[in-house]
């Protein structure tokens, strides 16, 4: 579409702002809000530490390089200067640090409702719903099996719907029964008229990267200059470790950052399989995966919004299954963070387990992988609701039930909780009551009651003979049955009718020319 003939921007923040105040007074959620982490990140490494995390990452761009296998990253890397064998690309650790500042610290991607607008960089943290798994699970099916394009839509509902999740990643469970080349335009026009929130295209081949930027364009109103002008959506990659960037997703961000769009570069480095068995070697080889495609794209555009990413954790030794939330996953995370932080970059992670159903385990871990993501200073944290399985597996009860955790996360991070002026420290009140009397029926408590603390939507505090007659309910059924109710009262977002149907427009066209390419 030419820029005199795009559809000029239409707002409906109004319209979207008193539907999310609808959907929020149906439970006991938070406002939207982008939260700020007030603590002091966790730093595991002294200075030695990070600058010898630092020269290992380095050694490894210098004297073993990164195999590239795009050719047209091969070409940039030798016009850089950079020493190219083959695949092999060697780069000195000044050029790879001059790239990398380039850049910036924090940026913000405004979606089609500038209401939903989010920040990544600074004290910001950012939670997103469960991206990619195969496979769905759910109480009522009570099994697992491959996931279509109903529990997509269902679980892009919740994401929409709760509060606390600021981000749409890539499709919340694979729809395998609408084909490959289709998928993207599918699921991404459902993804773009159920929520409201900040995208995601995957870079998976020219087509799907293109068509999905294609697809944010016209669903912000925004000309190809207005789109171009800031970001408006994402994509994320991980690289192939140990050691390798693969053609799609190289070509996917080169296309992104040409338009002005953020990058996520995220390693997926298993310590003892993808990576040493060490948690600094493991964190090590990650850094410096990273940092080789920050610096291509930070060379194509200086000044690419770009994010570091960490998915650094360990195997079980006895079976080589992947293991999520464990000591060495929180500490790897921790340790990337201070890295970030040391390269200037925004940092993502991930809240993740590897529990097969929504039980004490996958609640453990994750909150043991979602509070490292607050001890390492992390500004986007991906998977935060929903994820199982090793991230095989999609629950709409999980996602529930970490939102509950997200949001006393958020809870825990507003700075009333620790405000110290006179009416916190409360001697008057102190005073009042003192040593024989209680707080429960003074004015201080009256006047303060109702929002004192956090107030739980899933989380049961009666005691068991109380939570026996009412029918003793398990945490699970809880949320499958609050899962049930938002579906049942869900509210779709505003959209102009005249830009969902140019949306519906452009899919109806791309699959009737053939989507993107697949192998069958």
């Amino acid at each position: 579409m030419s820029n005199d003939t795009a559809p000029k921007r239409r707002r409906a923040g109004g319209r979207a702002a008193n539907a999310a105040k609808r959907q929020t007074a149906k439970l006991n959620q938070m406002p939207w809000r982008i939260p700020i982490n007030i603590d002091r990140p966790t730093e595991p490494l002294g200075e030695d530490g990070v600058q010898a995390i630092h020269d290992g990452a380095m050694r490894i761009l210098e004297e073993i390089g990164i195999e590239f296998l795009n050719e047209e990253a091969i070409e940039i890397f030798k016009e850089a200067g950079c020493t190219v064998d083959g695949t092999n690309v060697r780069m000195g650790r000044d050029w790879v640090m001059e790239m990398v500042g380039k850049a910036p610290e924090q940026f913000d991607i405004t979606p089609r409702n500038p209401d939903r607008k989010i920040t990544i960089g600074g004290g910001h943290i950012l939670f997103g719903n469960v991206s990619s798994p195969p496979n769905y699970f759910d109480l009522e099916i009570g099994r697992k099996v491959t996931g279509n394009r109903k529990q997509s839509s269902d679980l892009l509902r919740l994401t929409q719907y709760f509060n606390c999740i600021h981000f749409a990643g890539g499709y919340p469970v694979e729809a395998v029964d609408v084909h490959p080349r289709d998928r993207h335009l599918v699921i991404g026009l459902d993804k773009l008229i159920l929520t409201d929130k900040v995208s995601h295209a995957y870079s998976l081949g020219k087509e799907r990267v293109e068509d999905v930027m294609e697809m944010v364009r016209i669903s912000g109103g925004w000309t190809d200059e207005e789109f171009e002008s800031s970001p408006k959506m994402y994509t994320n990659i991980n690289s192939t470790s140990p050691l390798k960037h693969d053609v799609p997703m190289i070509d996917g961000c080169l296309r992104c950052v040409r338009r002005g769009q953020a990058v996520v570069v995220t390693p997926f480095t298993l310590a003892g399989a993808m990576a040493p068995v060490t948690m600094s070697g493991a964190v090590a080889l990650s850094i410096a995966e990273a940092l080789s495609a920050i610096a291509l794209f930070q060379y194509v555009r200086p000044g690419a919004a770009c994010v570091i990413g960490t998915f650094t954790s360990n195997v079980d030794m006895k079976s080589g299954a992947p293991a999520f939330g464990t000591p060495e996953y929180m500490r790897a995370t921790q340790m990337t963070g201070q890295m970030a932080r040391f390269y200037g970059l925004p940092l993502r992670s991930s809240g993740v387990c590897a529990a097969n159903v929504p039980d004490g385990q996958a609640m453990w871990e994750t909150s043991n992988s979602l509070w490292a993501s607050v001890q390492s200073g992390t500004n986007m944290v991906y998977h935060a609701a929903g994820w199982l399985e090793g991230g095989l597996i999609a629950s709409p009860e999980k996602f529930v039930m970490d939102c509950e955790v997200l949001q006393m996360i958020q809870r825990y991070m507003e700075p009333s909780v620790t405000a110290t002026g006179p009416e916190e420290i409360a001697i008057d009140a102190i005073k009042e009551v003192g040593p024989r009397g209680h707080f429960f029926g003074i004015q201080h408590t009256q006047d303060r009651y109702e929002d004192a603390f956090y107030s739980p939507f899933v989380s049961d505090w009666r005691n068991f003979e109380a939570w026996e007659l009412a029918g003793g309910v398990w945490t699970a059924e809880r949320a499958h049955r609050t899962f049930k109710e938002i579906i049942a009262d869900y509210e779709e977002p505003p959209i102009d009718a005249g830009i969902k149907s140019e949306l519906e427009d452009f899919v109806a066209r791309r699959i009737s020319e053939g989507g993107a390419p697949t192998d069958f």
